[in-house]
């Protein structure tokens, strides 16, 4: 059988054990669509993130501060499989290379596009980048509502989660540190 049937199968049986009728109008495709959906939201593990970064490195005199700043994204929780919507700030501060801006969202996706815990995530991106890259610091803040908190479980609407990666000098220096969290905290009135 292949991958496909076999996906449709599972969710013609979920259906049936919640009680529905999979042959009615309404859920007739429900299993391809399901097998589809399912397709996109998980297509990170096809992607290898680092060789995103490797794609986009260029030299760079630069060693100021890079921060590419609300990224959004979805992600599923691996415990639940109910939808993670958050946003991604991003920072890096380089020694000799630059990686191309689009190259970060890009990351944040192929991660957010797997099975995922947010502190996992978080982790992931802080450390590709500091991988790939070898800026000489990254940090990562992720915001974000976890449907399992809000459409089951404690029904807590609204509620958001943050985390943060630091590595080396957002890490070891309290003003660099303290720069990167003004500039992500600081309201966005920008206008283009």
């Amino acid at each position: 059988m292949n991958r496909q049937k076999e996906f449709e199968n599972a969710v013609k049986t979920m259906l049936k054990i919640i009680g529905e009728d999979p042959n009615r109008e309404g859920l007739i495709k429900t299993p391809e669509r399901v097998y589809k959906a399912f397709l996109h939201l998980t297509k990170g593990y096809s992607q290898d993130p680092k060789e995103i970064l490797n794609e986009a490195l260029f030299t760079s005199t630069n060693d100021e501060m890079v921060i590419v700043r609300d990224i959004e994204f979805y992600s599923l929780c691996e415990h639940h499989l109910l939808p993670i919507i958050g946003r991604a700030h991003v920072a890096y501060i380089p020694d000799g290379k630059v990686v191309g801006l689009s190259k970060i969202p890009r990351m944040v996706e192929v991660y957010a596009r797997r099975l995922q815990i947010q502190e996992q995530m978080t982790e992931q991106i802080a450390d590709a980048l500091m991988e790939c890259v070898k800026p000489k610091g990254v940090a990562v803040v992720v915001h974000a509502r976890h449907m399992c908190m809000e459409m089951r479980g404690v029904e807590k609407i609204c509620s958001t989660t943050v985390s943060s990666a630091l590595r080396g000098v957002f890490k070891e220096n309290l003003k660099t540190r303290e720069e990167f969290f003004s500039i992500v905290n600081a309201p966005q009135n920008i206008r283009f």
